[in-house]
């Protein structure tokens, strides 16, 4: 598979485009040698995300959602196709990938080391996070000693902590009370304000109005709604 952090010559990604998959494949292998069968997941699959767009990805269990986000930031290699994208990405995985003796704060300065930011901004960026989902309170938990509820919320707050141009969810809302759930949904509206593009999957879509655009991933290939 093709990948570019630039918009390359003659590719699917324009300027009103941070984030372009063209032509997407992606097959696991099933079973034990011999019998070892070839499972196909995704078809050719096609997707844009414009600037200051919230587009949903939704599907039935197994169709593939979660594979194609992985590909989409390269933590999964494709078969076949392209990805372009531009700007920062935050992702933010179904399953958490903390470190259970770590502490919420020390979480952020690990990952906000990694990004690149300086003390002062990730201390501020982590800030910001804690007030806008309500859980500075835990701030010096260690994460195997949280709910499931709070540790989505760390989940959601490290993708969130770079600011970053492009936001990929996978399933981030579940464990959420409906009173977190509404400060997310504010959350992605202030990014769409900002000019920040969300890509989110769920199962279902409860709250159609919020979304921009919504594409069903259907038989491997990606299909409008």
């Amino acid at each position: 598979m093709a990948e570019a952090d630039a918009r390359p010559e003659g590719g699917p990604h324009t300027d009103r485009t941070v984030l372009a998959a063209a032509g997407i494949e992606k097959a696991y292998r099933r079973g034990m040698w011999p019998a070892r069968r070839r499972m196909p997941v995704l078809h050719g699959v096609d997707l844009t995300l414009a600037p200051g767009e919230v587009v949903g990805l939704v599907g039935e269990n197994g169709s593939g959602k979660s594979t194609l986000m992985k590909i989409l930031v390269g933590a999964l290699a494709a078969d076949a196709g392209t990805v372009a994208r531009s700007g920062r990405l935050g992702y933010c995985p179904q399953e958490p990938v903390v470190y259970e003796r770590l502490t919420c704060d020390e979480h952020f300065e690990l990952f906000g080391h990694a990004c690149g930011l300086s003390p002062e901004a990730e201390r501020r960026s982590r800030r910001e996070i804690y007030a806008a989902l309500g859980f500075e309170r835990y701030a010096t938990t260690r994460t195997d000693r949280l709910s499931g509820g709070t540790l989505a919320k760390l989940n959601l707050g490290l993708a969130l902590l770079a600011d970053p141009e492009v936001l990929l969810l996978d399933e981030p809302y579940a464990g959420f009370d409906f009173d977190t759930y509404l400060k997310f949904w504010d959350l992605v509206a202030e990014r769409r304000r900002a000019g920040r593009s969300v890509l989110i999957i769920s199962h279902f879509v409860t709250d159609q109005e919020r979304f921009d655009r919504i594409v069903e991933l259907r038989d491997g290939q990606t299909v409008p709604r």
